[in-house]
């Protein structure tokens, strides 16, 4: 149980510290360049991120907190499931419902990059926000094992 608690927190720590990243250096650093360019780096962005260490801890995070809960004993198993619940709205529904029709839509054409950036940037920014969350749930969960 140690351990798959310890995996859970790992794989928040990793998503947090991803869309932090972003929000905080990737998207500043585009919006400082020529639109077309900021468009043509992040539809590569978008399109090299799609990898196993970009799914690990995306699907991983929810799913292991989700299964620590389980398994752990009372009262650390409510923190898990806090952490399975805010992982999976703040960062795959969110993701999934705003962030890739977003993504797919500047991928397209159809979404310009001033339209784009700051919508694109404040949900990610939540979505940072919710995995810090989930880290911090998971974490209080651990120490109640």
């Amino acid at each position: 149980m140690l351990l798959l608690a310890l995996i859970t927190l790992a794989l928040h720590g990793a998503l947090a510290g991803l869309f932090y990243t972003f929000s905080m250096s990737v998207m500043p650093g585009l919006n400082a360049v020529e639109p077309t360019q900021a468009e043509a780096a992040m539809r590569s962005i978008n399109r090299k991120i799609l990898n196993p260490w970009l799914y690990i801890p995306f699907l991983g995070s929810p799913l292991a907190a989700l299964a620590a809960g389980f398994l752990a004993g009372s009262p650390a198993a409510v923190w898990f499931f806090a952490a399975a619940a805010v992982s999976f709205v703040g960062s795959f529904l969110v993701t999934m419902v705003i962030n890739v029709p977003m993504n797919n839509a500047l991928d397209a054409g159809t979404m310009s990059w001033k339209d784009y950036s700051p919508r694109w940037t404040t949900w990610n920014t939540l979505r940072a926000i919710a995995s810090l969350a989930g880290l911090v749930l998971a974490g209080v969960g651990l120490v109640n094992l």
